[in-house]
């Protein structure tokens, strides 16, 4: 990070880093404790990240939080109605939606929190002789990524079937919940008259199966295919994929490429179309075009695996740089972030 950087050109994780800086050890570690475990590794690595920052940009971004907060009347809006405010903000439209769902509506419970700490072969050790519609529970509400990790140490025979299971999520019980953590062992405190927790099945499928590797990735979906192929058709549109990047304006297509190594690119694109690859080039200087042209006529054929492994990293550079506001990829009338 450069000194000169203004805080509009900094990311979220970084804007959230300098802050943390600008309000001290103690301070950071109160507000640090209210995040997300993917929140804390997200500022985490940007704050490990930091160097000569200068005062003038930790005032700047402490300056930048203040004008926002003077410019919101608490009297005016509701807790409920701020909350929202807050997380569109914060987070962007979906996100935060999904995330409201969680938070507003009952949400997950404590054990559910404890478990998004855990290394994913402890957490899969732990709910892999539980019943499916439990374990189901438990992966939808970890992050997607965390998830996926998890659902590869589970037996390979029951993934496509809890694949379906959270695709098929709508409302959850207060009584799942409370069995659940029972299960974590864990006491849970609510009540009879707690609402459903809102839950996106379909959505947390999709996200789950894109953090798979490839090779597992089509093999689950083939086999809810087989099970349900609407299901699995449903699933399959709302999963983030290489034709996806299509719809990145210019910017965050030049946004992206800088982020790619040279030598990922030429694979991941000898697997493309020819529009897609001219909608690289189109954002790459002439004279990058030419040389990493002349580079995919020269290397001849690739391995599909190959092609796919280094489409999945870019994909997952693509999925942090949404995550982090950067770009931004519509898909299905929505944004996909």
């Amino acid at each position: 990070m450069t000194e000169a950087a203004a805080p509009a050109q900094l990311t979220g994780p970084q804007r959230a880093a300098i802050f943390l800086l600008g309000v001290g050890e103690e301070g950071a570690a109160a507000i640090m404790r209210h995040m997300v475990p993917k929140e804390v590794q997200q500022v985490g690595e940007a704050m490990a990240s930091l160097s000569d920052v200068s005062n003038q940009q930790i005032a700047s971004v402490l300056q930048e939080f203040s004008d926002k907060v003077s410019a919101t009347s608490p009297i005016s809006i509701g807790a409920s109605d701020f909350t929202r405010r807050v997380m569109v903000e914060a987070l962007g439209e979906n996100r935060a939606r999904s995330v409201l769902g969680k938070v507003m509506q009952g949400g997950a419970s404590r054990g559910i929190d404890a478990l998004k700490w855990m290394d994913p072969r402890s957490v899969a050790r732990m709910i892999k002789n539980e019943h499916p519609q439990i374990v189901a529970l438990v992966l939808a509400y970890l992050q997607e990524d965390q998830a996926a990790k998890v659902l590869e140490l589970l037996p390979v025979e029951g993934r496509s079937d809890l694949v379906m299971r959270i695709a098929r999520l709508d409302m959850v019980d207060p009584a799942a919940l409370e069995e659940l953590d029972r299960v974590l062992e864990i006491q849970l405190a609510t009540n009879d008259d707690s609402p459903p927790a809102s839950v996106n099945g379909l959505s947390l499928a999709a996200g789950i199966l894109n953090n798979l590797e490839t090779d597992l990735e089509s093999e689950v979906l083939e086999k809810v295919k087989s099970t349900d192929f609407d299901l699995g058709e449903k699933i399959e549109n709302l999963m983030f994929v290489f034709d996806n990047l299509m719809q990145l304006d210019d910017r965050g297509m030049q946004r992206l490429i800088r982020e790619i190594s040279g030598d990922s690119l030429l694979v991941a694109l000898k697997g493309v179309d020819e529009e897609m690859k001219a909608r690289f080039f189109k954002n790459m200087s002439s004279r990058a075009a030419e040389m990493l042209q002349d580079d995919m006529e020269a290397k001849g054929p690739v391995k599909l695996s190959d092609v796919e492994a280094e489409q999945k990293q870019i994909l997952t550079i693509a999925k942090k740089l949404a995550d982090d506001g950067e770009i931004f990829i519509g898909k299905g009338g929505g944004d996909f972030v």
